[in-house]
């Protein structure tokens, strides 16, 4: 426990302790953070290889009749021809069984370990993906979802606090980027796939589908051969080998500071009964909160509604079937690029500067596509070749934007805010919530495309301003802070410190080490 007279906080661990942290990055660590962050790219791959499945004349035409005739009829709107609830299900469908799935993965995650849910999501994930290359019917193709649901739901919760629990606090931006690096090129490789799957008739979509169990079956081998956390090792009361791991990953055996502090918050963590309770007091509201927004206002931002139904979207534009494809390569390509930005500043900059930056850009982008669909674009006609490719243009650089601001900080945030206690169900909050609006904006795009048309742009752009807002008054900078001290940046913040008053009165005040919470 801690000794010497050094303050306590909430969390139990010693605020002082953090400037004797010691170690580096050594190759296994990095090494585990990327076998680990492969898990986000089955989450990418789904998303993009939904949407060119879905524009696949062969693939509509046999599960998907009504709207393959649709698509054929000349009288049809350009922005109704893919409207269908069928339709919509199809990829909406994995959303809504990985929200449950990611409730049930939460007490999994804390008492089996990361390892387990990762293999466990790999390998719903393999099952998913023959389903879906086989299916013969519409039944068999929405199980395979909902199996591939299952191992999203699996995999979200678990990776992301795997690279917070083994990156080093200088660099944990960075390194849980990882996953969002993942995903992406997942997204990009799905599009790659895509374009070149569709011109193999009839069955390139079976390809396009099928190809997703190879992620999956790295990101098992990741659950197998991986290490366990040191935190989770600790929580689960194996202290010498969670300190083993702890000495290996830091390449140093001095590591008595660290540890102590994993120690301490493992404590406290173990006499929590029901995390899910706990996070709903008093002292954790600014961390809950997170964990809602963050990730509802992720999806918000209407990038789902580009990376799902790219192909769709462009199609509609009349970009024609190839174009399209082609067009959400480039997409994908931009977003993977992108994503590197975010790691390379996340750890210098800080998350305020980069999530407010990129809501600016996002919504300049939304606007300008909304005046161009507008005024150029209608129900009958299709883009000039001039504003087809400025639309190509700025939807790129929308997508540029999320991908160094919301699309990484949407999960790094919330993976390294909450203390050990909660840390396994605020994860769990986090994707559920996550999938939750994934699975709403996936279900409903379609019809709100139709029925808005160009205005679904301009609604995206009023969640972004109000995100920002949100990021810039409520959302304290976290970069450097050592993930069992996080608590003390809400105990700094203007706002959440009032929140938190009633609690925390009588103990002691800590000073924290790190300056980068008070930088807000």
């Amino acid at each position: 426990m801690a000794g010497g007279g050094m303050a306590l906080a909430p969390t139990g661990v010693a605020m002082e302790r953090a400037q004797h942290y010691k170690g580096r990055v050594t190759p296994f660590v990095l090494m585990a953070c990327l076998v680990a962050a492969i898990g986000g790219s089955i989450f990418g791959y789904d998303i993009g290889i939904s949407g060119g499945v879905t524009s696949m004349d062969s693939f509509l035409e046999k599960f998907f009749p009504v709207v393959y005739r649709k698509k054929q009829h000349p009288s049809e709107s350009n922005y109704c021809k893919y409207d269908n609830q069928g339709l919509a299900a199809f990829t909406s469908s994995l959303y809504l069984a990985a929200v449950v799935a990611s409730i049930a993965a939460s007490p999994i995650t804390r008492r089996r370990g990361r390892c387990a849910s990762i293999l466990i999501g790999g390998l719903s994930f393999i099952a998913g993906a023959t389903l879906n290359a086989s299916a013969q019917n519409l039944a068999m193709l929405l199980l395979g979802r909902i199996l591939l649901g299952v191992g999203i739901g699996f995999g979200n919760q678990a990776v992301p606090l795997y690279l917070s629990e083994m990156a080093p606090a200088h660099l944990r931006g960075a390194l849980n980027m990882m996953f969002q690096l993942a995903t992406t090129l997942g997204i990009f490789s799905a599009n790659m796939i895509n374009y070149g799957t569709q011109k193999i008739h009839p069955w390139g979509w079976r390809l396009s589908l099928g190809l997703a169990a190879f992620p999956a079956l790295l990101m098992s081998a990741g659950g197998l051969f991986l290490p366990e956390t040191p935190n989770s090792l600790v929580e689960r009361g194996r202290r010498d080998r969670g300190r083993a791991v702890l000495e290996r990953i830091r390449g140093t055996q001095s590591v008595d500071a660290e540890f102590q502090d994993i120690v301490d918050a493992s404590e406290l963590a173990n006499t929590i009964k029901n995390p899910f309770a706990n996070i709903l007091e008093r002292r954790n509201r600014p961390q809950l909160v997170m964990a809602v927004f963050m990730p509802a206002f992720q999806i918000l931002t209407g990038i789902n509604s580009v990376l799902f139904y790219a192909p769709v979207l462009f199609d509609s534009m009349g970009f024609g079937r190839n174009a399209s494809l082609y067009s959400s390569v480039v997409t994908g390509a931009v977003l993977a690029l992108s994503t590197l930005v975010s790691i390379a500043t996340v750890d210098r900059l800080g998350r305020r500067v980069l999530l407010i930056a990129g809501g600016i850009q996002m919504i300049i982008c939304q606007v300008i596509v909304a005046v161009i669909l507008g005024l150029k674009f209608g129900d009958y006609k299709h883009l000039s070749r001039e504003y087809s490719v400025t639309v190509v243009v700025v939807i790129c650089l929308f997508v540029a934007a999320f991908g160094w601001s919301w699309g990484p900080l949407g999960w790094t945030v919330p993976s390294e805010i909450f203390p050990l206690e909660t840390r396994s169900a605020g994860q769990s909050i986090t994707v559920s919530v996550n999938l939750l609006f994934t699975f709403a904006v996936a279900q409903s795009f379609l019809a709100l495309l139709c029925s808005l048309k160009f205005g679904i742009y301009l609604f995206f752009a009023a969640w972004i301003v109000v995100m920002t807002f949100f990021v810039f008054f409520f959302l304290p900078e976290t970069k450097g802070v050592p993930i069992e001290e996080m608590v003390l940046i809400w105990r700094k913040h203007w706002f959440w410190k009032k929140i938190i008053h009633s609690q925390i009165r009588g103990n002691a005040e800590p000073v924290a080490r790190d300056t980068a919470a008070d930088e807000f």
